[in-house]
């Protein structure tokens, strides 16, 4: 009894301590109202709406247009009635009136949605796409209850940019179709409806919904997409569904269609249009890309509970997606077993040639780098890394892009020390993440993390998202130690698995898992304008003691090696932990056991880089 009421104590004293976080109003009420809880679990009141998407669509090669009907039964689990829906169609950035972050050409502009049908409950509205944006509201005639369904149908086309990012036309007959199809935009917890219009920077945030396309495409593409592949038989021609079949057992490269034989059209059954059917339930999204002429390789790879099959489309010729299939093969493995050490979830990844080096629900599009094969898998690796953060954890990434950003940075971080060496992963992170951001004094590299994404720009939205956010975690997997930092970290990913977390629920999970109150490590890291820069005031050798004062500068709380140098010239490394300024975060002193004369001490921090590296080094 004694040592169930000390628990009891332990855990209303980290639980009061937990409230130290600052919340915003809208989040407060959240926890308030019990949907999320300060034990970083969802909270008994938790719930979240989903859609069933049964969509038809077809592309038509030659006038580039995308046409399709839909029909979403869509559960209100809300406590509220909804008196309106909002539609969201991301392509609408294409639109001349379209608000957007940069520049972009003519190409890369259409007209965007047109709504041909739009029918709720069996009630025919008049909508006027033309006016859109990409997210609208339509107020409804009729309520949607509280904990009830309602059927929403719509048939609507748009044309394919001839410039192709995320989506559109990377030739002109290969086609990446992503944010393809109206849908109904998030109602959650904290903000009710999601209206923050798409600018081509934030990212995305979408429910968890069960989706089945029929994908009409023309006589000889073949369609790469998301989901369970459902009807090869009825698509592929004998030969190439054989060897199709034969790459979902194969841990070899199975070259399923070469260019010519993709030209000859020998591939796909050989009817005018062809219907490819596929299925994927409980995620936050669905894409699909086609092609007449891309070379189709396929593999798969035996995960513990699976077989996941491993598929890549490219042009002839393109160096580095020939590596494409084994590299996604060990990615999957990779992840699977070490960081996150959460089985790669779904039954298939695909990697399309492209141009917009960006993920989406089994699918990456990529582009190619054959001249720097390790820059390549790099992007492989940071792509398919998002397949836990934001598909398997659903991240607000519009709002908080450092929830998905910065893990994905960490994992490629991760998986590029086992592929490249410790030494060259350094560099390259170094190198390609923080050297603009701690090279930068400029003010806006030091907003606060918590930041919103949407009310940062530029290389402020760029290191907050993926650099400082990406050293945060590192610097925690170095205060915990890997075991408990990875025992933590499946605490909030079982937490959040297939829900909607948000950085409070990161932040109080990771606190349950490990079993400590880390609020002063959140306060250090995600709500101060810190940065990198650590100097030593004085060091001071007496008998066999060696103390060495330090000025934490920047603010933040790091990990560092300090580099004794002796006068015989022998060099001791020893590695200080982020614990090192829990206490006092501006000041801490290193009181080392010597047993000869010092020449000099050093203080080197890897990839945690320091604005002034020079007053790191004192000499006697």
């Amino acid at each position: 009894m004694k040592k169930f009421l000390l628990g009891l104590l332990a855990l209303a004293s980290w639980q009061f301590s937990a409230q130290e976080l600052y919340m915003p109003r809208n989040i407060k009420k959240a926890y308030e109202n019990g949907t999320r809880d300060i034990s970083g679990a969802p909270g008994k009141n938790y719930w979240q709406n989903k859609g069933i998407y049964n969509v038809e669509v077809k592309v038509d090669a030659n006038t580039k247009t995308v046409s399709g009907k839909e029909t979403i039964v869509y559960s209100n689990n809300s406590p509220n009635d909804l008196h309106e829906l909002a539609i969201r169609f991301v392509n609408n950035l294409h639109k001349p009136q379209s608000p957007r972050s940069g520049f972009v050409s003519k190409d890369f502009l259409s007209s965007g949605l047109h709504i041909k049908s739009f029918i709720v409950d069996g009630q025919k509205y008049e909508v006027d796409s033309e006016s859109w944006g990409t997210v609208e509201k339509i107020k409804l005639n009729k309520v949607i209850k509280s904990k009830s369904k309602s059927e929403i149908k719509i048939e609507w086309e748009y044309p394919l940019s001839v410039q192709s990012g995320r989506e559109g036309q990377i030739d002109p007959e290969t086609f990446y179709v992503a944010y393809s199809f109206p849908r109904i935009s998030v109602y959650d917890d904290y903000n009710g409806w999601d209206m923050l219009p798409h600018s081509d920077r934030q990212e995305f945030y979408n429910d968890f919904n069960d989706y089945s396309f029929a994908i009409t495409a023309p006589k000889n593409y073949v369609v790469w997409a998301t989901g369970d592949f459902l009807n090869p038989d009825d698509v592929l021609q004998p030969e190439y569904l054989k060897r199709y079949k034969a790459s979902l057992k194969s841990d070899e490269v199975i070259h399923i269609a070469n260019e010519q034989e993709m030209r000859s059209g020998k591939v796909t059954q050989q009817n005018k249009w062809n219907i490819w059917k596929f299925k994927a339930n409980h995620i936050t999204d669905f894409c699909f890309a086609l092609s007449n002429h891309y070379v189709w390789d396929a593999a798969s790879v035996q995960l513990k509970t699976k077989r996941t099959s491993v598929q890549a489309g490219y042009t002839k010729g393109a160096k580095d997606f020939e590596h494409y299939v084994d590299w996604m093969r060990y990615n999957l493995d990779w992840f699977s077993k070490n960081w996150p050490g959460v089985e790669y979830p779904y039954n298939v990844m695909t990697a399309i040639q492209g141009y917009a080096d960006m993920e989406y629900p089994m699918m990456i599009n990529d582009t190619s780098i054959p001249d720097d094969l390790q820059d390549a898998r790099l992007t492989a690796d940071h792509e398919i890394a998002h397949t836990y953060f934001p598909f398997y954890m659903g991240i607000n990434e519009t709002r908080y892009a450092f929830m998905d950003e910065g893990w994905a940075t960490t994992l490629e971080y991760l998986i590029g020390i086992d592929e490249n060496g410790e030494d060259a992963a350094k560099r390259f992170y170094q190198n390609f993440r923080v050297k603009r951001w701690i090279n930068d004094p400029s003010s806006e590299q030091d907003q606060p993390i918590i930041t919103m994404s949407t009310q940062v720009s530029g290389a402020g939205y760029g290191n907050n998202s993926y650099v400082k956010a990406s050293l945060s975690y590192l610097a925690l997997k170095d205060y915990l130690g890997d075991e408990l930092f990875k025992k933590a970290l499946h605490h909030y990913m079982g937490n959040w698995n297939g829900k909607h977390p948000i950085p409070w629920d990161y932040f109080y999970s990771m606190n349950a898992g490990s079993g400590k109150n880390l609020n002063w490590f959140w306060n250090n890291w995600f709500y101060t304008n810190n940065y990198i820069d650590l100097k030593i005031t004085a060091i001071a050798q007496e008998n066999n003691l060696l103390t060495v004062n330090i000025d934490n500068v920047g603010g933040f709380a790091i990990p560092f090696d300090a580099y004794i140098t002796y006068a015989d010239g022998a060099v001791e490394k020893l590695h200080f932990s982020p614990a090192l300024w829990e206490k006092d975060q501006k000041q801490s002193s290193l009181t080392i056991p010597i047993k000869k004369k010092i020449k000099s001490v050093g203080l080197e921090g890897g990839i945690f880089m320091d604005y002034t590296p020079e007053d790191n080094v004192k000499t006697f």
